[in-house]
This record gives structure tokens, sequence and C-alpha cells, in this order.
């Protein structure tokens, strides 16, 4: 799925010029959907087999921050193509600044960097007229190596988490649902958010075939009430069968995902029959999986970072009892 680039790739990025820009993002559109024709979903399982690597975000492994956004999608789908028995990644200078390099004929693959910044003119102006300045986005691509593609690495880089055991899923999951605080409510026949009362509804766990399904449902479902006005203020009352709809699903089936890999949780397709409107949506706008996975990330820091406070303030409890 990656588009694979040379070293040399390591020295673009700040010079990036607008049709590099908009070329970027076909690039990275057109794996995507290349991905979504051949069947598979690019996000629902992010490793290979059992002997490589296990479910994780993929990160720096100099550094110990997880990528996110595309980016995601773009290193889980080289692990796939390759079989690389790791989710950790450098750039070319930090696996020399991590005391080896890159393998010689190793080729990299592309990743990207999306902000925005004020230009002086914009600044200016806004003195003069008296109004807000306008920050304009800006997008560059950087190349970045597997570790398995280095030699010579120092020990102590940011390692692969461990695979969490079945009997463990349970109890972690439940906590991530426990701490986001939303209204969760089993019952029915049916899994859905409803943004006015707010509230997630899931069946009963007997109800689904495998358990793994029942939690990456329930996720999926979380992902969707962060959307809410109080959370993070996404528009949630959509139409079934719009491509608002099929937006909004493609961030939570993302979402979801994220949060498989976050927690250790081999997940399953749940949502394959959405995937001729998410190709819609792809193929009408180049920049929609870049947004799409941008709110998913978000989302799922939202919900792991409620998860992470409830764990410390329980511990905290404990130490002072």
């Amino acid at each position: 799925m990656p588009r694979q680039s040379s070293r040399s790739a390591r020295r673009k990025g700040s010079d990036e010029k607008p049709q590099d820009r908009a070329n970027l993002y076909d690039e990275v559109t057109s794996r995507i959907i290349t991905e979504l024709e051949a069947g598979p979903l690019p996000w629902v399982q992010p490793w290979g087999r059992v002997d490589t690597t296990g479910p994780g975000l993929p990160r720096n492994a100099l550094t110990g921050r997880n990528y996110s956004g595309v980016n995601v999608l773009i290193l889980w789908g080289a692990v796939i193509e390759h079989g690389f028995p790791s989710q950790s990644w450098l750039t070319f200078r930090q696996a020399q600044e991590a005391g080896g390099c890159v393998m010689k004929g190793e080729h990299g693959v592309t990743v990207v960097y999306a902000d925005r910044f004020t230009p002086e003119t914009e600044k200016e102006r806004a003195r003069r007229d008296g109004d807000e300045a306008r920050a304009v986005p800006f997008l560059k691509r950087f190349t970045v190596f597997n570790v398995a593609q280095c030699e010579g690495l120092r020990a102590g880089l940011a390692s692969d988490p461990v695979p969490l055991p079945d009997r463990e899923i349970v109890p972690v999951a439940e906590e991530v649902i426990a701490a986001s605080g939303v209204d969760f409510r089993i019952g029915g026949d049916r899994a859905f958010y409803s943004p006015d009362p707010d509230f997630v509804q899931v069946p009963p766990q007997p109800a689904f075939f495998e358990q793994i399904n029942y939690y990456r449902t329930c996720l999926h479902e979380l992902t969707h009430a962060t959307g809410h006005p109080k959370r993070l203020g996404r528009d949630l009352k959509n139409a079934f069968g719009s491509k608002d709809y099929a937006r909004e699903e493609l961030v939570a089936e993302m979402g979801s995902a994220f949060l498989c890999a976050a927690l250790g949780i081999a997940p399953t397709v749940r949502h394959a029959d959405y995937i001729g409107s998410w190709l819609d949506v792809l193929r009408e706008d180049n920049r929609a999986i870049f947004r799409a996975a941008s709110a998913a990330t978000k989302a799922a820091d939202w919900l792991l970072t409620r998860y992470r406070e409830a764990q410390e303030a329980s511990m905290t409890g404990r130490i002072a009892a």
C-alpha cells in the first residue's frame, strides 16, 4: 500500500509547493482507495502474521511518540505489505542518532506532516485592517524506516507493547468504557449512539458470535459519542446514507481500530458493508481520508486520556489508603 521512497527523500519537506501538496493528497487517497477496492480494510488488521508483529500504534522508536492521523494507515500498510516485525520507525538521521544506520539498499516509507502557519504579510495585513490573521495550512512529506531496516541501533529504544492475552481484554475494555463517562446501555438488538439524549447502546455480549466483536463495537459507538458538542463537537445529525453519514462512520471505524491497537486488542471486520459509501466520499474529496483519520485520532486520544486519568486516580487512592 505505501509508496516506497529512497533515502534522498529525507531532504524534502519545508519547500513543498502547492502542486506537490495536491499530488500528496492524491497519492495517499489513491492508496487507501486501492486497499478498499481490494477488499481488506487498511485499519482493521494492522499487523501481519502471528509470527511477526502484534497490535499496536506505529511509533517513533527514538522519541516514543505515536504517529497519528493518516500516517497510522500508511505505516500499518507498510507493516502488512513487507511483514515488518515491529511498529517502530525512525528517520534516516534518527537512526544515526540512535547509534546505528539504515541498511544499504533499504527504501523508506513516505509519511506526511500537516500544520498551519501565519505568513508575516498576513500578520501585517491583520494589524493594518484590525482583524484576525488567517493561518495557511501546509503539508510536507518525509521518509521513515522500520527498525527492522536498520542495524547497530542502541538498546533501550521504544519497544513494541506485548499483546494482551485474551483473559485481560475484557477488563481493559470495560475500564475504557467506564472512564469515558458516556451513558452506556446494554440491551436490544442494535448497536448505536443517540446524539440528542447522548447515550450509547449495544446488544448484550452473548448476542455476538465472537467476544472481541462486542468490544470493538463498543469502541466504535464510543468514538461516535466523542463527537457530542460537549466533547469534540463533530456534526452527528446526518441522514442515513448521506455522504456526511459515511464520513462519520469512517471516523468511528478508524477510531475503533486506533483504540484496539492502543489497548492491544485484535479487531475483526464489522462495518465492511460501508465500503461503497466510503469509496464515494474518498473519490470525491482527496482530503477526506486526512480529515477522517485526524478526527479518529482525536477521538481515540480523548477516550484514552480519560482512561489513563482514571487509572492514575485509582493508583493515587490506593497509595493514600
